[in-house]
């Protein structure tokens, strides 16, 4: 299921500043002006030194653990960004900074201490990719923690590594016998396997495109919750309170906002008029195409982003029933319905596998299966996913899938609609799934997509089977799946 938060907007605790702008792999090229080198700056890069340690170490989740270590140090909003974005941005690009490292590291940087290692590789993050930092600002307090932290040898090596990074000029240079997907990978940062994977489904240039757009900031944005203020009013309060808000491309329910900070934290989310939502996410309700007075189910809830804003486009009339497998996530969706002042959602803590023995057969107008997936199209938000991820991971969870599609269809009315959506890009848990489902069930039938926003859509979303994949590239939004089966009989 696609998370509705996440790593988005700027400045926010565990949100990728859009600040840091690429400098196309030139190490040596002299950085414009800006703050560093301060005693603040140095906080910042040691509280992302030791997040990435521990990443490394122990497993842990970037995002969560950025959120719960920045809430516990004293950096200012302009030091926490830059933590969160060199944690972010090293692990984003771990394969194409280690690349370049091994080639000045004489025993080779797997064979560092991690915080050795950590170092490094945030320090030539700083040099490779962010032209707001000079160069050698980021090698001096490199040098300083490594006094701070190690012995003198330390130190010595991590300046020798760093200023012959810096001599060498434009980076990484790429030997001329890779393959076209090599160069991709080693390029962008991503599997190997992965490029593979997306080269053989969508062609080399698309797999490059993906690859680059995984590697940028995303963008915040919102869904404006209509049962309260109209887009334009909302859009017009921000632009006056010195937002840079703009509306969204992808849907007529968003509002995108740069460097507006954590908006979840503004009265406008309190006040219910807003919901922090990637674009791609916000098409899903709007394909259920849920109407006052129907009844809806929506399998897989969590965090209730989905749900809610079914329940808008209903007016909250009518019924939604939104479930999740843990208690505590279903707290999460009824907190969500409340804030928004909807009362048409009521919540649910099961297997999505046993809602079929719930409900009685063909009791619901829509279904929505948000289903769980490998999480391949939001790979911007949680860069330590790609790295996670394994092949088999896709054929597992296709699996899991097809038995959540074929258990909760007996529960759709006929003549009603089920939408199945993804926030992946792998076709083993889109289109392939629905082609099985569709082949093993005479009674349902691909139904179209009669909104006007995806008449648009349809010239830039890919035609993926019997439904429509957004990627990464496309709008600068999540990688999402989504496919609309109507029940004849």
């Amino acid at each position: 299921m696609q998370p509705d938060g996440g790593r988005n907007g700027a400045g926010a605790p565990g949100a990728r500043p859009a600040g840091g702008s690429a400098r196309k792999g030139t190490a040596g090229k002299p950085a414009r002006s800006g703050a560093a080198g301060t005693r603040a700056a140095e906080s910042a890069r040691e509280a992302a030194l030791d997040i990435l340690v521990r990443v490394e170490q122990q497993g842990a989740y970037s995002n969560l653990l950025l959120n719960s270590s920045l809430q516990k140090t004293a950096l200012s909003r302009e030091d926490a960004g830059l933590a969160t974005e060199l944690v972010y941005g090293s692990i984003s690009r771990l394969l194409t900074l280690d690349y370049v490292l091994d080639g000045f590291v004489s025993k080779g940087i797997a064979k560092l201490q991690p915080w050795v290692r950590n170092l490094l590789r945030l320090s030539l993050y700083q040099i490779m990719y962010l032209d707001r930092i000079p160069s050698h600002a980021a090698v001096n307090e490199a040098v300083n923690i490594a006094k701070k932290r190690g012995h003198q040898g330390i130190s010595g090596m991590v300046n020798g590594v760093l200023r012959s990074v810096l001599r060498a000029g434009e980076l990484p240079v790429l030997p001329e016998n890779l393959s076209p997907e090599q160069r991709i990978s080693t390029l962008h940062s991503h599997p190997l396997w992965m490029v593979k994977q997306w080269a053989a489904e969508y062609g080399l240039d698309a797999a490059e495109a993906m690859c680059a757009a995984n590697n940028e900031p995303p963008a915040a944005s919102v869904r404006v919750n209509l049962t309260m203020i109209s887009r334009d009013a909302l859009l017009e309060q921000m632009l006056e309170a010195g937002l840079a808000a703009s509306p969204s491309l992808v849907s007529p329910y968003g509002i995108v906002v740069k460097g507006g900070g954590n908006l979840a934290l503004t009265s406008w989310y309190r006040d219910g008029y807003l919901s922090v939502q990637d674009e791609s996410s916000m098409l899903v309700a709007e394909a259920v195409a849920p109407e006052p007075g129907m009844r809806v189910l929506d399998c897989c809830a969590a965090p209730g982003g989905k749900s809610a804003h079914m329940g808008e486009l209903m007016k909250d009339e009518g019924y939604i029933y939104a479930n999740d497998l843990h208690p505590h996530k279903a707290r999460l969706i009824a907190d969500q319905a409340q804030r928004l002042g909807l009362e048409c959602i009521a919540t649910g803590s099961t297997d999505a596998l046993r809602l079929a023995q719930t409900f009685e057969p063909e009791s619901f107008d829509r279904i929505l299966l948000d289903a769980p997936c490998s999480g391949l199209g939001v790979i911007r938000r949680k860069p330590d996913l790609k790295w996670r991820k394994q092949p088999e991971d896709v054929a597992s969870v296709a699996a899991l899938q097809a038995e959540l599609l074929q258990s909760v269809s007996r529960l759709l009315k006929p003549g009603g609609i089920l939408v199945y959506s993804t926030c992946t890009t792998e076709q083993a848990e889109n289109s392939s799934v629905i082609a099985e489902f569709l082949g093993n069930n005479p009674g349902f039938t691909s139904a179209t997509f009669t909104s006007p926003v995806w008449k648009r859509l349809e010239e830039t979303a890919l035609a993926a089977g019997e439904g429509l994949q957004l990627l990464p590239q496309h709008y600068g939004s999540d990688g999402f799946y989504i496919s609309r089966l109507q029940r004849l009989f």
